[in-house]
């Protein structure tokens, strides 16, 4: 059984990271993304596979040559999945800011006496 690849598998390897990075700045042929790493092609070969299969990356086939395009709306998902734990923490955080503000004129007027 074939997994399906998500956005998420695709950038929690920090070399697909990289990859995502360079591609981000220009389109790139995979023998120049290949150029960028200390690892094997076929390792990158790999890598690449995944980011295409994640939706994060097009390949365009100019010539003999195979072009890496970025394709970073994929990222949105990524980003909506964090906003909301972004809100939760923040409502948790004002919370904790008024108990604390709370604390402290308790405590001064404690002090007072």
């Amino acid at each position: 059984m074939e997994t399906r690849r998500d956005v998420f598998q695709a950038i929690a390897d920090p070399t697909r990271r990289a990859i995502l990075g360079l591609l981000a700045l220009q389109s790139l042929t995979l023998n120049a993304v290949a150029e960028n790493f200390d690892i094997s092609r076929p390792a990158i070969s790999k890598h690449v596979k995944v980011l295409e299969e994640c939706g994060l990356i097009k390949i365009n086939q100019q010539g003999r040559e195979r072009y890496c395009e970025a394709k970073l709306d994929k990222l949105n998902e990524v980003s909506q999945w964090i906003e909301q734990y972004r809100q939760f923490w923040e409502t948790k955080l004002d919370a904790l800011d008024k108990y604390l503000i709370e604390l402290q004129k308790k405590d001064k007027k404690k002090h007072k006496k």
